[in-house]
Order: C-alpha cells, then structure tokens, then sequence
C-alpha cells in the first residue's frame, strides 16, 4: 500500500474474515490463518507509521505486565486473589493499575 490508510484498510477487511471463522464450525488452521494475516497488516501499518512492531509489542507487552502485577498487589492488600474477584472487579483493578492509581 502507499500509505498507511490502505494498511489500516487492511486490518478491516482481515477482522471481518476472522471474524467469519469464529464459528464452532470453523478449524482451528483457518483461525490460525486469519489471525496470522491480521498480524502480518498490522506489522505492516506499523511499518508506514515508522513504528518498530516488534519495540511496540514488547513495550506493550512490559506495560501489561506490570499492570497485572499491580492488580495482583491491589487484591492482595484486600485479602484476596485475582481468581475469586468477578469480572466487575477485575475491571476496576486493571483501570486503576492503568491509570497508575490505587485500587478502591
């Protein structure tokens, strides 16, 4: 692509196909191949953003790390795990290590 919109149109067009292939019906090798042509448009808007994908995912890999250890810290200080929290709660941990505030 030229520029970074037809990439971005890319990424569309490749989430509709997967989404397709999210059926109980559908293979796991179709899913695999969707999900890996995603990937491959997304690596490629990276590129016409003069984004590192491969920086990128490791950063954001890192930030989410660090955001689940301070949920994990944020439940134990109420006496609890991360697994007997419901969704609701879980949420309200990760907006807070998100924001780098403390849990309520």
């Amino acid at each position: 692509w030229p520029d970074a919109g037809g990439a971005r149109a890319k990424i569309d067009e490749e989430l509709r196909e997967l989404d397709a292939e999210m059926t109980p019906a559908a293979s796991a090798q179709r899913r695999e191949q969707e999900i890996g042509d995603l990937l491959f448009s997304v690596v490629n808007l990276a590129r016409h953003l003069d984004v590192d994908p491969e920086a990128a995912l490791r950063a954001s890999s890192e930030r989410f790390a660090a955001r689940f250890q301070a949920m994990e810290r944020a439940a134990a200080s109420q006496g609890r795990q991360l697994q007997e929290l419901d969704p609701a709660e879980l949420d309200v941990l990760w907006n807070a290590a998100k924001k780098g505030t403390p849990a309520p």
